[in-house]
């Protein structure tokens, strides 16, 4: 029942904003993004209280089909869906300060998405998950297109045309596993876990999830939509697509790929980790070079998520886990970036490293949260950053050492053109100011001192996000490990 509340919750919040006046769009949305994380607080309370493994609903939904509206909350949904909710608010509240151009499609959009964000991360059912896989990219197509610069449009079809290729594949996919199942099919993604497929209907299948997922999170060659789509998108759209909405692919190679082709996982992971570790270097060595801030980070975060994807495929507690938390806090550390980026921008009326110079000066309040995130980001211990990138590259060194060795490049090179970035931007001279930006406003401080407070919390204590997920995802692979042994002893 938790997670039907927290479902619906969206879709209420979505109605509310349609039907109320215009002038009101964005102060409703504020709330009831609120209201949505404190019932999700909720559900973390009750998932602490009950110890036991999901909060669900399962009703059937078109019998004939084997399609049931099936969700649960189990630990790894529990830290996504958390992750929702818990930057919603946020990205909302940063936009509050801008005017925002028709504002009740704007937010009706957003909480649209939010509503498919949700589905996705608590679907227990394969056709399920797909609806509202697909449904989060109408509204971030939208939001793009009509919010986004002036060239956004050609940019976000490409975007929407990367994706909806790869869900493509994943349905197939999806379809022959359904058609696997026996007797009276279902798209029950537990009954997936239990069949019998030979080395080479594993492979296919590998790819076929590997490369929707892969174009989603991005992961090296399949990364070329994203930082022209982070440029040209409004801030809240970028922080939809950064902070959240990539984080669907590695949740699905969780959830999908790991316990349902094991053997294909472990024939392939050298291939497919080699192609994260090469977007890892590759794109740090980008970000190095480059001049809009936007675009770093979108270079910066291809190179985070290629080592959260490469911890997944690892395959083992410590890369699973750090996959986990290391989720979390991209999201939290990109939203806090992209936010400071956007009131540089404001102020100055670019985001060019080289036009901009002396920020600390004029913006000391910003220099400071943005070095306490910055430290976050480059993975300095006592900062969100450090524990999740510690596990993720142990796992990695278990798998490989000579591939953690490699993984671990991202630390010095992400401290490099942070660095840089750091000292181009606040430091030396001060810039003229050409913006609109108005004085440091206290909405903005509350957003800042918030997300710094989470980028301490986490770091200093990472147990409360580590012990949500661990039963999940020692379940996630002890079916890997049963699934894996039964199929090599056919």
């Amino acid at each position: 029942m938790t997670a039907l509340l927290i479902l619906v919750a969206p879709f209420i919040l979505l109605l509310s904003i349609l039907l109320a006046p215009v002038s009101k769009s964005s102060r409703i949305a504020l709330i009831g993004s609120l209201v949505i994380l404190a019932l999700i607080i909720l559900a973390l309370v009750e998932f602490y209280k009950s110890d036991f493994l999901s909060l669900s609903k399962d009703v059937t939904w078109i019998p004939s089909l084997g399609i049931s509206f099936n969700i649960g909350i189990d630990g790894i949904s529990l830290i996504l869906v958390l992750l929702t909710g818990i930057l919603y608010p946020f990205i909302i509240a940063t936009t509050l300060g801008n005017k925002v151009k028709d504002p009740k499609a704007f937010y009706s959009l957003m909480i649209l998405m939010q509503f498919g964000l949700v589905g996705v991360f608590i679907s227990k059912d394969a056709f399920l998950f797909y609806v509202f896989y697909e449904l989060t990219l109408v509204p971030i197509y939208f939001i793009c297109a009509i919010w986004g610069a002036k060239n956004s449009i050609p940019v976000t079809l490409k975007f929407f045309i990367y994706t909806l290729a790869g869900s493509l594949l994943m349905l197939v996919a999806i379809l022959y596993l359904y058609f696997k199942t026996p007797g009276t099919h279902t798209f029950d993604i537990a009954s997936f876990y239990t069949l019998q497929l030979s080395s080479t209907e594993q492979s296919w299948i590998f790819w076929a999830f590997f490369i929707a997922f892969a174009i989603k999170i991005p992961v090296f060659p399949f990364h070329t939509w994203q930082p022209d789509t982070y440029t040209v998108s409004p801030a809240a759209g970028t922080m939809l697509l950064a902070g959240i909405m990539l984080k669907m692919g590695i949740y699905g190679l969780i959830r999908f790929v790991l316990p349902i082709v094991p053997n294909a996982v472990l024939e392939w992971s050298n291939l497919s980790i080699a192609l994260c570790i090469i977007g890892i270097i590759y794109a740090s060595v980008i970000a190095l070079r480059q001049n809009d801030l936007k675009t770093l980070i979108a270079y910066s975060s291809i190179a985070h998520v290629g080592l959260i994807t490469a911890g997944v495929l690892s395959v083992n507690v410590n890369g699973v886990q750090g996959a986990m938390i290391q989720m979390f806090n991209h999201g939290v550390n990109v939203i806090a970036l992209l936010f400071m980026v956007d009131l540089i921008e404001q102020k100055y009326g670019t985001r060019l490293l080289s036009e901009l110079s002396g920020v600390a000066g004029q913006m000391k309040k910003v220099s400071v949260f943005f070095i306490i995130v910055l430290l976050g980001s480059v993975g300095l211990p006592l900062t969100n950053g450090f524990i999740g990138e510690f596990l993720l590259l142990m796992g990695i060194y278990f798998y490989n050492p000579w591939a953690a060795a490699f993984a671990g490049l991202t630390l010095i090179l992400s401290a490099c053109y942070m660095l840089r970035l750091y000292k181009n931007v606040f430091l030396g001279e001060v810039a003229p100011a050409s913006g609109t930006y108005q004085d440091f406003s206290v909405m903005n401080g509350w957003i800042l001192v918030s997300l710094c407070l989470l980028v301490i919390a986490t770091g200093i204590y990472p147990a409360m996000l580590l012990s949500v997920s661990s039963t999940a995802v020692q379940h996630i692979l002890e079916v890997f490990a049963t699934h894996q042994s039964a199929l090599s002893t056919l």
